[in-house]
């Protein structure tokens, strides 16, 4: 697979550094920034079973002019189709509505203690060994599950999709990531556009007459870290591609980490049997 922005080599696979966010894009609006993202040259969707618009991303990949091969698709299985089985039929339905034979990349979306980690970590072992799933990963695993999940896997997990923005350290599962081969994807990685308002970011997007949502986005692709901001607004869409024209100096990425504090998680929906990384 060839891409036009640069690519992170997470697990088995090359992953866009920069893709399009699917949260909370309802009633069609996925399919109409899906494809507008592909025309500005975009060539990574991030879904899910539970947003409830795979079809309609199914439908934006079924009018574009960009080939499959040239976009990385990744989906997200739902917490209640985590059983041997039920796993595996959600996929199925997941590539129908998708309109595609294979995903890039599953993701498990949350973990849950029941069924076994095990157990689910083989369904999704299986759907990746057959072809349905390119490469498999998490989302919102603490560190300790993901090195459990890592260990259970036939297959190297890609990815960990998890919040992550300059309010949000995550520099324990960084490391994790690291040490596993695999990668973090960030999701809210505007931190819900808290960045436009920052005095830090602005300096710096200042110098390079770029907005402090594009320094942040920059400060994540820089650090090998996949990116997915979601937005409802096609200005703001290609503003958030234009971050490869510039790079942060060591002092300005020092700087950016320097902004996490205790209090910076916006979406805290773990299972009350995990716990998430102090940092």
């Amino acid at each position: 697979m060839s891409n036009p922005t640069p690519g992170v080599r997470s697990g088995d696979v090359e992953i866009p550094a920069i893709g399009l966010g699917t949260y909370q894009l309802e009633n069609g609006m996925a399919q109409t920034m899906t494809e507008k993202a592909l025309e500005l040259g975009y060539r990574h969707v991030d879904t899910a079973q539970i947003y409830g618009n795979e079809q309609d991303v199914g439908a934006a990949l079924a009018a574009t002019g960009v080939a499959r091969g040239e976009i990385f698709v990744t989906t997200k299985v739902w917490i209640d189709k985590f059983a041997e089985g039920d796993l595996q039929r959600s996929v199925d339905e997941s590539l129908k509505k998708l309109r595609v034979d294979q995903v890039d990349l599953l993701l498990l979306h949350w973990p849950k203690p029941k069924p076994a980690l095990a157990e689910t970590i083989a369904a999704l072992n299986a759907v990746k060994a057959d072809g349905r799933a390119r490469a498999i990963g998490l989302s919102n695993f603490p560190s300790a599950l993901m090195e459990e999940a890592a260990g259970l896997s036939e297959a190297p997990l890609a990815t960990n999709q998890v919040e992550y923005h300059p309010y949000l350290s995550q520099k324990t599962l960084r490391a994790t990531a690291d040490k596993l081969g695999a990668s973090l994807t960030a999701w809210s990685p505007l931190a819900q556009g808290k960045v436009g308002d920052d005095p830090v970011l602005k300096a710096i997007g200042d110098k390079y007459g770029k907005t402090p949502g594009q320094v942040t986005l920059r400060w994540q692709v820089q650090q090998g870290v996949i990116t997915i901001p979601r937005t409802k607004n096609p200005a703001r869409l290609a503003e958030n591609f234009a971050i490869f024209d510039f790079a942060l100096t060591d002092e300005e990425m020092a700087a950016v980490y320097g902004l996490a504090r205790p209090d910076g998680r916006i979406g805290d929906w773990i299972d009350a049997a995990f716990r998430w990384d102090a940092e």
